[in-house]
């Protein structure tokens, strides 16, 4: 007999006790020195907040190392791991609180994985926030420089005065951000 694979499915319910845990957002302590806060709102193709999206991000340190520390889960306030994961609050508005990237190689524009959980996506969407300031590294970035301005666009996210990132994700309509798709393995 053979088995047919069970297809994705929406963020819950079904195993909600799993998926937020304790400190999810907070890369770091606010009291570290460099960290800030990357925001903003999820909506759907109408402009409507999404209020029950869970959002995942993963990026290199400072430095622009890439992380290989255990214990993601198991925030201990001191171990950065380069993993977080919020749910939205009932508004759609996200928080996390972490430090800029750093770029992984020398020229190449820093960014953030995203990842996105939400109710009627039958499989997870996933994104990039790269950092405003480094235009040079943005000009020359391979998947930016593959795209059209808007799209390009929707991946750069916004400084805010106080140093955070303020990042809105949009599923769908005019304003969409761009999202990528990888290569499945066999």
């Amino acid at each position: 007999m053979k088995l047919t694979p069970t297809p994705g499915q929406t963020i819950g319910p079904f195993y909600g006790y799993a998926l937020p845990f304790k400190d999810g957002g907070k890369l770091v302590d606010r009291a570290h020195p460099g960290s800030i806060r990357l925001h903003g709102v999820i909506t759907d193709g109408a402009g409507e907040t999404i209020p029950d999206a869970l959002l995942e991000i993963w990026q290199p340190d400072e430095e622009g190392n890439v992380v290989s520390e255990t214990g993601s889960l198991v925030r201990d306030g001191h171990t950065f791991t380069g993993f977080g994961r919020v749910a939205v609050d009932n508004v759609g508005h996200y928080t996390f609180t972490t430090v800029n990237p750093g770029a992984t190689e020398a020229g190449k524009a820093p960014f953030i994985m995203l990842t996105v959980f939400a109710r009627g996506l039958l499989n997870r969407l996933f994104t990039r926030i790269y950092l405003p300031e480094d235009t040079e590294a943005l000009a020359t970035d391979p998947l930016l420089t593959s795209m059209d301005e808007s799209a390009r666009s929707s991946l750069i996210a916004t400084r805010e005065a106080n140093g955070d990132l303020r990042f809105d994700i949009s599923l769908q309509g005019g304003n969409e951000t761009a999202f990528l798709s990888y290569p499945r393995e066999s």
